[in-house]
């Protein structure tokens, strides 16, 4: 079929899907408003040939004809009814897409990776438009990424996704692995009176209770006056109760060589030490000790609301007006409760695998009993509760003008004003965690030889794991922020010929206004020996699990030395206890109280404004060659963008001591101030898109472009921070932002065939290559800051160890001081020493530093995509089979330790898809299974690696002749587990349970 490019491709399906085509984005790009609709005229059908189409297959094949009908690469996925999208989460859709994986949060898909390029390389946009994104990342930073949650969006009122894969002069900028837009139904999409209700029951694994929460959600179209009028209607409720459970080590300690010995590495030979290694690294060997273990068991409920509303006007067919409004709203409220240990690194037993990078298969430590009488509580079970209780609200008003003169004249003006904002729900923070102990622990052990590694602990009598041993130790109350506003305008215009080789030319221009303000600040007790008594702290403040029944369907949760029991906390009435007793939040050690709450005062408050003006041209050439037409399309865009950063830099008024290992960063209402700096930079962007039809049915198509991605905002951002804590034996770290960073540059090549042998049947085989420089590195800096000083190595420590002995530990240097020192210790509210002031005169700390830069790395990724799409004739059934082969030149060397610099693109991993459907007669049924292969993550001084994971999804639905369908849907039916790595495959960083989510409901369409 020879479809020539006009723009009725909606006419052309109606009935179909209105997502199939979601008639006019916003932003109408005249050119590109939709994958399929390469200009606002594109492809023309009379009333007579229109196909009406439903179910499965309809959504599949409107797909197939938004893929069929491009210039250049796109994937689309379609509604298959108004208000009925394929998935209940759009990430969990696009994962089907070929190329496309998922990042998964607190078990549903929220962020993608598109060919092998993470959630902050890929841009978001909704209905055309480029969408903030805000989010408050982990517990202890200010909010730095740009990458769009998925999870904030209920899939009920969205029409279509569409994933463009190859980049074109007239989309926004700032995705190189793609360009992922939103497109949500319009009024006069669909004349007359339409409208879908839905209503269904979700149920999460719990280990708490079976728990059934409800969604309900509707949509409502109607048009007035001859079709003229239109408007719409959205609105989405769902609750959602889960539970989550895990193993975790936040910290391994960085890469040692074999050939070290010094704190924290294994002992060398001749320490008596020695003998308690089996099989220890050797040579140019390296390896990972773990800091800490703990098993982590979350309560979840989340609340999402969603609400559209859109009001067209369209007083001819010249001329359409839309105003629209979203608004969305994801109320999280997590609730953790842990137990865990942490190492001192002294008397340590383990055992190792094999180099060159070699793993533990156990680590072990054993500890000297509790003397009181000298102010030494002993070695303590950490056992922690914390509240993460959150919001995000995202907020988008906005106008479309479009004006279609007969004589082939397009104008579109397109204005929004957008806004996304993370806060805090809690009056105790953004993320909370209050620990509490029981001190006198003999010996601890993790076992990694498991999937799920079992840690196991041996208490001294009298120190028994039960709730009238716990007392209350350290605690933190950490507050973020982020609020991410863009005012965008965009005035496109547009000429369409007749007879001519040029088919139509575009050009436009956009002007985008993005501000955003993060904030970050924390209140922290360094307390960790103990404050109140376990006498002075209620029992039912604890109750009992079971550790193994919890974390069970993952090999080593049954074993018999596991940590048998650990504690349901009550958070919120220990912090009010705390809070009665010694003040933790009205006077804490570190921070500035807000004085609401334990909220604390940001000390870190960064303020980035970028203003980018964007113009392009770009034209569409048809012309007769072999044997169908051929399309050229070339495209510039240029880009100029001002960046202005300015941060509020915390001045530390000085250190305090609180452990071992750990010397806390003091502000005590210390002066601040902002410092603000300027950067800009341009871009010129060519696009060229090519296909052809050497045989009917049968598309080639090669396409070569230039796309950006921006830097995270952290990176931008100026201003020097130090983290807290400091370490005082080396590994205290810091940095600042840099507001004169150029963006990511892509050079992209992008090849593919395609044969469409049936209405919703093709194959296809693509081939793509991304050279990609200004990458982001770091320049470290080893040097003292602020003046901070070092107690750990001061004067008073010193003559505790002169006095005690060189072995002397820090309780006991502690204890000294406090009885010959006590002006430079401070106490807690029973008079007990908890921590060394550093003094002027001390040794300063030496910071690694670190500061953002444009290197001069480049990296190329290339790969393949393979597509199958099998509908069987006329029995219902059909198959979908993707695999994509992404490669990198660049590979993170774990043999190499990070006093060698390294470079390497995360995210790179092969993935696939295969899905059986059947849709005849009502029945709808499908099972899909998505596999994505091992990849790194992330890295700092090591890397962090996720091990690869397949899922199987399976859904059903009947559609009865009134309108109404029954259906039900199950999510990692098979229970697959998750787990990540560091350098070796043993140096598990967090291993998890998987279990299934099941969904049941009733849909009323009319």
């Amino acid at each position: 079929m020879n479809l020539k490019r006009k723009p009725s491709l909606v006419q052309f399906l109606a009935g179909a899907s209105v997502a199939a085509m979601g008639a006019s984005a916003p932003l109408a790009m005249a050119q590109d408003a939709t994958a399929g609709d390469e200009t606002s005229d594109e492809i023309s059908q009379d009333e007579g040939d229109v196909i009406i189409v439903s179910g499965i297959r309809a959504s599949l094949q409107d797909a197939m004809n938004i893929k069929r009908n491009a210039v250049g690469v796109v994937d689309a996925i379609s509604a298959e009814d108004i208000g009925k999208f394929p998935d209940t989460n759009l990430a969990e859709s696009l994962q089907r897409i070929t190329g496309v994986s998922i990042d998964r949060q607190n078990g549903e898909g929220s962020r993608v990776t598109v060919r092998g390029f993470g959630p902050d390389f890929n841009l978001v946009l909704l209905n055309g438009r480029q969408m903030p994104a805000s989010t408050l990342g982990d517990c202890c930073s200010a909010p730095a990424s740009r990458s769009f949650d998925f999870a904030n969006l209920a899939s009920e009122g969205v029409a279509g996704v569409e994933v463009y894969k190859s980049g074109r002069a007239s989309l926004p900028t700032g995705g190189i692995g793609s360009v992922i837009n939103i497109k949500t139904p319009r009024p006069l999409d669909r004349p007359g009176f339409q409208g879908s209700i839905g209503v269904k029951g979700v149920l999460d694994y719990t280990f708490e209770d079976t728990k059934i929460t409800p969604e309900v959600s509707g949509i409502i179209s109607k048009t007035f006056a001859d079709d003229t009028i239109g408007v719409l209607v959205t609105g989405s409720y769902q609750r959602r109760k889960a539970s989550l459970s895990q193993f975790s080590v936040g910290e391994w300690r960085e890469g040692y060589l074999a050939t070290e010995g010094n704190w924290g590495s294994l002992a060398m030979p001749g320490d008596p030490r020695f003998d308690n290694i089996e099989n220890r690294p050797e040579g140019d060997d390296i390896y990972q000790v773990p800091q800490n273990a703990a098993y982590d068991f979350t309560d979840i409920d989340r609340e999402r609301i969603n609400g559209q509303a859109v009001l067209q006007f369209q007083p001819s067919d010249q001329f359409t007006a839309t105003l629209d409004y979203t608004f969305s709203q994801n109320t999280i409220d997590a609730r953790t409760s842990s137990i865990g240990v942490w190492f001192n690194h002294d008397q340590t037993s383990s055992s190792w695998t094999d180099g060159p990078v070699a793993g533990p298969n156990f680590y072990s430590e054993v500890f000297a009993p509790p003397e009181p009488a000298v102010g030494n509580n002993g070695k303590d079970l950490a056992i922690t509760g914390a509240v993460a209780a959150n919001r995000n609200i995202n907020h988008s008003i906005g106008t479309n003008l479009e004006w279609n003169h007969p004589s082939g004249m397009r104008w579109v003006l397109d204005a929004h004003y957008s806004t996304a904002e993370s806060k805090p729900t809690s009056p105790y923070g953004s993320n909370v965690a209050v620990g509490t102990s029981i001190f006198g622990v003999q010996s601890q052990t993790v076992d990694f030889t498991t999937d799920l590694p079992v840690i196991s602990v041996t208490m001294y009598p009298g120190s028994e794991i039960d709730a009238s041993n716990i007392r209350p130790s350290g605690n933190a109350f950490r507050n973020a922020y982020m609020k991410d506003r863009i005012i965008e305008a965009s005035l496109r215009g547009g000429y369409d010929f007749d007879d001519s080789f040029i088919e139509s030319l575009d050009f436009g221009v956009t002007f985008t206004d993005n501000k955003v303000r993060t904030a970050y600040g924390f209140l922290q007790n360094e307390t960790w020996g103990g404050t109140l008594s376990a006498d002075e702290t209620p029992d039912d403040f604890f109750t009992p699990r079971s550790t193994s029944e919890d974390l069970q369907g993952m090999n080593g949760a049954d074993s018999p030395n596991i940590i048998p029991t650990y504690y349901n906390i009550a958070t919120e009435q220990l912090i009010d206890l705390l809070e009665s007793s010694i003040g933790i939040c009205s006077d804490p050690f570190v921070g500035v109280p807000l004085g609401e709450g334990c909220l604390a005062e940001y000390s870190v408050d960064r303020r980035l404004r970028e203003k980018t003006l964007a113009p392009f041209v770009q034209s569409l050439h048809t012309f007769d060659l072999m044997a169908d037409e051929a399309h050229l399309r070339l495209g510039l865009r240029y880009e100029t963008t001002d960046v202005k950063s300015s941060a509020l830099v915390p001045i530390p008024t000085g250190t305090e001591q609180s452990s071992e290992n750990e010397i806390a960063v003091r502000y005590d209402g210390g002066a601040a101030g902002f410092t603000t700096f300027a950067g800009k930079y341009n871009n010129w962007l060519p696009a060229v898109d090519f296909d052809i039809s050497p045989i009917n049915d049968v598309v080639l198509r090669a396409s070569y472009s230039h796309t950006i991605t921006r830097p995270d905002y952290a990176s931008l951002n100026g201003g020097l921070t130090v983290n807290s804590p400091a370490r005082p034996n080396g590994g205290s770290t810091g940095g600042s932002g840099n507001p004169n960073l150029l963006p990511y540059k892509s050079k992209n090549i992008d090849l593919s065939a395609e044969w469409f042998y049936a209405p919703a049947s093709y194959v296809s085989v693509g081939y793509f290559r991304k050279s990609v420089s200004n990458f982001i590195a770091n320049a470290t800096t080893q040097t003292t800051a602020f003046g901070l000083t070092n107690p750990s190595q001061g004067a008073v420590a010193q003559a505790a160890r002169a006095a005690l002995g060189d072995d002397a530990t820090f309780a006991e240097i502690l204890a000294y001081a406090a009885a010959n020192n006590p002006e430079v210790v401070t106490f807690d509210a029973d008079g007990d020493p908890v921590g060394l002031l550093g003094q002027p005169g001390d040794p300063e700390l030496v910071f690694t530093l670190t500061q953002p830069f444009n290197s001069d790395q480049s990296a190329t990724l290339d790969g393949f995509e393979f597509a199958v799409q099998h509908s069987f004739w006329e029995t219902g059934f059909g198959v979908i089979l993707n695999y994509t082969i992404v490669k990198s030149d660049t590979d993170y060397d774990n043999t190499l330790r990070y006093t060698e610099p390294q470079f390497a693109v995360t995210g790179v991993s092969d993935s696939a898809n295969a899905v059986l459907y059947y849709d005849k007669g009502g029945l709808q049924a499908r099972v899909a299974y998505n596999w994505r292969d091992e990849f790194l993550s992330g890295y700092g001084f090591d890397p962090f690696y996720v091990e690869a994971y397949g899922q199987v999804d399976a859904s059903a639905s009947y559609e009865f002749s009134n309108g109404v369908t029954i259906f039900g849907e199950a999510i990692n039916l098979l229970n697959e587990d998750r787990r990540g790595h560091r350098r070796a495959d043993q140096a598990v960083y967090f291993a998890a349970p998987g279990h299934a989510r099941y969904t049941a409901g009733l849909r009323f369409t009319w």
